[in-house]
């Protein structure tokens, strides 16, 4: 007859292989190759400063067009269908590119009037933040964001002020553009 090995023996057994095999592994694992950091680990040494480090940051937005004024304004040219929001000191704020409506404003100097939190352009799509400056020909020149964060499609045939900004920058124009802040339109 043969002998029957009790069932805590088998568990035991059982355990401790898995144990040996996950060992097995681990030690394989240590061995294997090892993922690059993405950002350099800081280090401690007695030369250090104690002056904070530049953390990677975004590039500087380009400098405002010079003859665009001085200071607390938004500046648009339109050549380069982009905007400042420049403050007190002269410094810029923000910066980003635009999408020009088929009705520009002329160069000269404006201020904001009224202001939409939220309407449809007149290529019919929902937008918010609607900042009013200028009028020409009888189109209401405004910047503006889509609800959706889209782009306009060009306007063939139509006529539209809508100066259409990215979501993000659209908020930011908002939260800058109170009534009277000057409007500067360069070429």
């Amino acid at each position: 007859m043969s002998a029957r090995l009790p069932s805590w023996a088998w568990v035991t057994g059982l355990t401790a292989g898995a144990v040996a095999v996950v060992a097995v592994l681990a030690v394989r694992a240590d061995q294997g190759p090892r993922p690059e950091p993405t950002a350099a680990r800081p280090s401690v040494s007695a030369s250090a400063s104690a002056e904070p480090k530049p953390k990677d940051t975004e590039p500087a937005p380009p400098a405002a067009p010079a003859g665009s004024g001085t200071g607390r304004r938004i500046v648009y040219s339109l050549t380069q269908h982009r905007v400042w929001l420049i403050d007190a000191s002269d410094a810029v704020h923000q910066s980003f590119t635009v999408w020009p409506g088929t009705i520009a404003p002329d160069p000269g100097r404006y201020k904001v009037g009224t202001r939409t939190e939220t309407t449809t352009g007149s290529d019919g799509v929902p937008i918010e933040h609607v900042v009013f400056f200028a009028n020409k020909d009888g189109v209401d020149i405004a910047f503006s964001n889509a609800l959706d964060g889209s782009s306009p499609p060009p306007a063939e045939g139509r006529r539209t002020g809508g100066i259409r900004i990215g979501k993000a920058p659209g908020d930011a124009l908002w939260a800058f553009a109170t009534a009277e802040t000057p409007v500067r339109v360069v070429d």
